[in-house]
């Protein structure tokens, strides 16, 4: 059996609060529901459920590397510049993010899983899209080009597994959690 996991870092309630109501505005939107924020720090796909525990085992020994560290969301975006099909916010720079998501990244191909396809590009996913214009998906970057949330504290990242569902959000699971040390 296999399962399809990634990293994240978990977005705070009050900070998922004040995205919702930015989530409108865009035709063929699919917005994302609270339970489905968060910072993607790696996506590793389908892994065998051996090599899942070895990767949690990495992965514990990347969170005793890293501290706690500040992060807030910063403007938007849109991937699929021909055919847009994901929006997105953005992060502020953060040196110590990029650190955490590298580390993860190094994690996985200690454990032999395929490098992944996408350079880390820090987001919080807002929308998949369908049948959305790319003047539309312009806008809505252009709308929140500013937006800047609040800063918040990131002291744990996750091991997640999702489940595709036909007609509904992917549920996600968490498998791990991994505190960040001091």
């Amino acid at each position: 059996m296999s399962l399809r996991l990634f990293a994240a870092l978990d977005v705070p309630d009050e900070i998922a609060a004040r995205v919702a109501p930015l989530q409108r505005g865009v035709p063929g939107a699919r917005w994302r529901p609270r339970e489905n924020l968060h910072v993607t720090l790696r996506f590793y796909g389908e892994i065998a459920e051996n090599v899942a525990g070895d990767l949690d085992a990495e992965l514990g020994e990347v969170a005793l590397k890293h501290a706690r560290f500040e992060l807030k969301l910063k403007g938007a975006g849109f991937f699929g510049r021909e055919a847009p099909g994901a929006l997105w916010l953005g992060l502020a720079e953060s040196a110590a993010l990029a650190a955490l998501a590298a580390d993860c990244d190094r994690a996985a191909r200690r454990c032999r899983i395929a490098p992944s396809e996408h350079k880390f590009r820090p987001h919080m996913t807002v929308a998949y899209l369908a049948g959305t214009t790319l003047d539309r998906a312009i806008a809505f970057e252009k709308r929140l080009a500013l937006y800047e949330s609040e800063s918040w504290t990131a002291d744990a990242f996750f091991l997640l597994s999702s489940h595709v569902r036909r007609n509904a959000p992917s549920l996600y699971s968490e498998e791990a959690s991994y505190p960040l040390a001091g």
